[in-house]
């Protein structure tokens, strides 16, 4: 329903207008801005120049490199520059195989290097050096000056670009250290440094605590139970998921979790997390006075648009983020933000959003560079997705994927027993459809989805909700385009 809706997933304000800085009419058909350039240096970078600089080097910096290879833009032109130790990757293997335990094929760098994830190379540092891209590692951006157009590095290196692509990503949310948030024990996943000092700890764990019932947390639970260790999951929801799953997906998928072991503690409240005799997390203590040991605990209560030191192009104080019309320009020309910390208009639904997901990354990254480097002006277009899979790890006996398209607003209509498969559907006062989630399908079920979600059909509700198979149900579905 509305208090469902995706509006919370992407932290949505719903608006008419992105004129925060007079962008309402800049849309289709605008004059490209030019770029600003200048003379710079060969592929060996012997002077501060580049005409074009990425700070960040998360997935969206590597998408956006790929896509100025592919226009012969690169070599000799761009520079990354990274709080990262490593070259760009595919973030969200670090919550799925990269948590498997080490005798069941856990996934490692390099394998999931940008831009496997979507069937492209994989971009390892030889790539980028092969290429002639510079990438300035654990060096990230510490200051800009937009009128010197220049920015300075960790290490005080200084750039002068021509343009620049904010490309910073988002932060993990934390708890206060006064309350345990920095104990030893105590982990926030973000990067490989992170995933591997929960592995660390994973080793020689016993009892694990997960705190949040979204993503994260429904994820690395998954990922324990490969370990066989004592997991329990708290949130403050009614349910998993609660932004997108309705109560029935989420009690499937708690009942699933349950028979592997993971106990779940719905509606509960942190008050701390408090140390033993050797200073390490050792328990969870709610609000309402129950205690919960834990050697290890995950924090997974989301994220926040790692902005800084970038405020100044302006940002979006409903959404969260650095503001951006449907090219990715900022009120500054020249100046650009992809991926999670930009806040973008949502053409389909006309409305503001930033989204948290790999796929907008991807796609924002090369809506982007090809709006930088040509003469594109379409508007971003973006379809909302979001996907898991977890339990696949070597042994499991049911392994999940689940993947959704669109709105979840409207009534919904769910078909399936989740043996595997299941179908929801949410449709609008109108008829329309306007969201579909569905878990184990084929490849050619999930690639209806977006069909869908996109063309927003007239379906027979009553049909419907008459179908006795997820295949059938998908089938009346398509029948509506």
């Amino acid at each position: 329903m509305a208090s469902a809706s995706l509006r919370r997933i992407m932290a949505t304000s719903i608006s008419n207008s992105y004129c925060q800085f007079g962008l309402k009419n800049r849309v289709v058909g605008v004059p490209r801005v030019p770029r600003r350039s200048f003379v710079v240096s060969a592929s060996n970078f012997a002077n501060e120049n580049r005409e074009f600089v990425i700070a960040g080097g998360g997935n969206a910096a590597g998408y956006a490199a790929r896509t100025f290879v592919e226009h012969g833009m690169a070599d000799g032109r761009l520079c990354i520059v990274s709080k990262e130790a490593f070259a760009p990757y595919e973030r969200p293997a670090l919550t799925k195989g990269y948590l498997f335990p080490l005798d069941k094929k856990p996934a490692r760098l390099p394998g999931f290097h940008t831009c496997v994830g979507a069937g492209g190379d994989r971009q390892d540092p030889e790539w980028y050096q092969k290429h002639g891209i510079e990438v300035l590692y654990k060096d990230p951006v510490v200051s800009f000056d937009s009128n010197a157009q220049t920015v300075v590095t960790s290490s005080g290196k200084r750039i002068k670009y021509g343009s620049l692509i904010i490309s910073t990503g988002a932060v993990s949310s934390r708890f206060p250290e006064k309350i345990g948030g920095d104990l030893p024990g105590v982990h926030y996943i973000r990067d490989v440094a992170d995933a591997d000092s929960l592995i660390s700890s994973l080793q020689n764990a016993k009892k694990v605590a997960i705190i949040g019932g979204g993503y994260i947390g429904m994820e690395v639970a998954a990922a324990a139970t490969g370990w066989n260790l004592d997991t329990t999951i708290i949130f403050p929801e009614d349910h998993i998921m609660s932004r997108l799953f309705t109560p029935s997906i989420a009690h499937r998928y708690e009942e699933l979790y349950q028979s592997k072991g993971v106990n779940i503690m719905k509606g509960s409240l942190i008050e701390k997390l408090e140390a033993g005799t050797d200073g390490r997390v050792a328990r969870v203590l709610l609000k309402n006075g129950t205690v919960v040991e834990a050697d290890t605990v995950i924090v997974g209560i989301g994220a926040k648009p790692a902005v800084s030191p970038f405020g100044a192009v302006g940002l979006n104080s409903a959404v969260g983020g650095i503001q951006v019309d449907s090219l990715f320009r900022t009120s500054i020309p020249g100046i650009f933000a992809i991926g999670d910390v930009a806040a973008f208009p949502l053409k389909i639904y006309n409305r503001m959003t930033r989204v948290e997901h790999v796929d907008h990354a991807r796609k924002s990254a090369q809506h982007c560079v090809k709006t930088l480097l040509t003469a594109h002006t379409e508007p971003y277009d973006y379809l909302p997705y979001f996907y898991s899979r977890v339990f696949e790890y070597e042994g499991s006996t049911r392994k999940v994927w689940w993947q959704f398209y669109g709105d979840n607003v409207g009534e919904t209509v769910e078909i399936g027993n989740f043996d595997p498969k299941i179908a929801t559907f949410w449709i609008d006062s109108d008829n329309r459809l306007k969201g579909v989630f569905l878990e184990s399908g084929t490849s050619e079920e999930f690639s209806l989805l977006p069909q869908l979600a996109r063309s927003q059909p007239i379906v027979d509700k009553a049909k419907l909700k008459s179908a006795s198979t997820v295949e059938d149900a998908l089938e009346i579905a398509r029948s509506s385009l």
